[in-house]
């Protein structure tokens, strides 16, 4: 059973589906990249590898997003396993999206390092099982050029169509059948990776 989370999580922690070797991201998009998608285990050539492509970690962040697959354009809700090497890469490589007087010399400096990063990171608020806020934050990873090519041809080892997932417990969660829809949340451990890959993230 998926367990509530308390208010006493650290505020910037990645928690994720994982293995030993993959990490489970989410994304959501129109049916026309998302179906191809699942059913070949790659984005077909319609999706744009020269945009940058969000990924997150968190599945209920994801169903705020794409308001449970209802929203234009997001329909259908991909759960995609990574390989943890290429997640750590990008977390390795990547640059907060906001400048942090504490982490950055200054704003310059802050705007150099994003210009030259291939991955940016944003931490945004978890949610609960009705999409409120929670106090501690989730991790979202954005990938552009060379993060995003790699992405695409070498990081992913699968893609599963969770649609009727969200769309099941969103009802359940709307019908105040609170434990059944909690129960079939994906469950999202801290995900085990040294400090040194986040101290510069931390915002």
């Amino acid at each position: 059973m998926h367990e509530e989370k308390t208010v006493t999580e650290p505020k910037f922690r990645i928690r994720a589906r994982h293995t030993e070797t993959t990490v489970t991201v989410y994304q959501a998009y129109r049916p026309a990249i998302g179906r191809p998608a699942a059913r070949t285990g790659r984005f077909p050539s319609a999706w744009k590898r020269d945009r940058m492509t969000w990924i997150k970690p968190s599945f209920l962040w994801m169903m705020y997003r794409c308001g449970w697959g209802t929203k234009e354009g997001q329909e259908t809700v991909l759960a995609i396993d990574i390989s943890r090497e290429g997640f750590e890469w990008a977390l390795r490589h990547a640059c907060l999206s906001h400048y942090v007087p504490a982490l950055h010399a200054d704003q310059a400096a802050w705007k150099r390092e994003l210009a030259s990063s291939p991955a940016r990171v944003q931490w945004d608020p978890e949610r609960d099982l009705h999409l409120n806020p929670l106090p501690y934050r989730s991790l979202q990873l954005g990938l552009a050029g060379q993060a995003a090519a790699r992405y695409a041809d070498d990081w992913i080892v699968g893609i599963e169509d969770v649609t009727p997932l969200a769309t099941e417990i969103h009802a359940l969660a709307r019908a105040g059948e609170r434990e059944r829809a909690s129960a079939l949340l994906p469950v999202e451990p801290p995900y085990p990776v040294a400090d040194e890959v986040l101290a510069h993230l931390r915002a």
